[in-house]
């Protein structure tokens, strides 16, 4: 049965693409079959896995109208073990012509659930917003990962997140859980990277995850290859906490 992350974050610019993407591959290395569902109309995850987005005819807006079946939208990527369910800029209609429909925060739960037995692990990229897209992918997951940015409004507007993470579980989902939070684009040589550290984990403690992602040129690189941190360079810094990352992930999950 696989485990469903939702990686969220309503505020842009954090890392939320990149953990997903590098994760995914990441869990794949680990020879851990994972689907990676992109739910961002801005369509980076499909993107940094080498998928063609303008051509995108079948992919996560046509899964959330229920046009098409899971097993329809799913296609496989250069990295192994990864396979995904692309975004397409279209996905950006979805939030007003789902407003009007019934059970509208369930779509994507219902429509994931015939692949939900095929893959160890489902990772939902969601879009930087509490709108109706981030929500279904809360109400399709079992946790939710948190990217926080090793900067200075780091913690501004985790309150807002943590608040609809409580509101979807007494609503929605009461089986949602945290993940963990992540921290991301650390920085050593700033004073200030090592105090939103220090301030995360003394608020949230066991909640953080050990891994930090660091501050990595290559990381940056690697989306406009087309290519996950670990295909594009396996012995950098980046890859190295990635792979990491995964490791503490599995460990978790027993």
């Amino acid at each position: 049965m696989g485990k469903i992350i939702a990686i969220a974050n309503q505020k842009g610019g954090v890392g939320k693409t990149t953990t997903t993407v590098n994760l995914a591959a990441s869990l794949g290395v680990l020879e851990k079959k994972v689907l990676l569902i992109d739910a961002d109309p801005q369509a980076n995850a499909s993107s940094g896995l080498g998928i063609d987005v303008e051509n995108v005819v079948k992919g996560t807006y046509q899964l959330l109208e229920h046009i098409i079946t899971a097993k329809e939208a799913i296609q496989r990527t250069t990295s192994p073990n990864v396979d995904i369910i692309p975004a397409h800029i279209d996905l950006v209609a979805v939030e007003i012509e789902l407003v009007d429909k019934v059970k509208r925060e369930f779509k994507l739960r219902e429509a994931i659930q015939s692949v939900k037995e095929d893959y160890d692990y489902i990772l939902i990229d969601c879009a930087p917003s509490l709108g109706l897209l981030t929500l279904n992918a809360l109400v399709a997951a079992d946790s939710i990962l948190i990217p926080i940015q090793c900067e200075y409004f780091a913690l501004e507007g985790l309150g807002k997140l943590l608040n609809t993470v409580k509101s979807v579980q007494s609503i929605h989902n009461p089986d949602l859980d945290i993940e963990g939070l992540l921290l991301t684009m650390f920085d050593s040589r700033l004073r200030l990277s090592n105090q939103v550290v220090a301030e995360v984990k003394k608020h949230f403690q066991n909640m953080v995850f050990k891994t930090i992602i660091k501050r990595n040129t290559r990381l940056g690189e690697a989306p406009s290859y087309g290519e996950s941190i670990i295909a594009y360079d396996a012995t950098s810094r980046g890859a190295k906490n990635y792979l990491s990352l995964a490791n503490e992930l599995l460990k978790n999950n027993g």
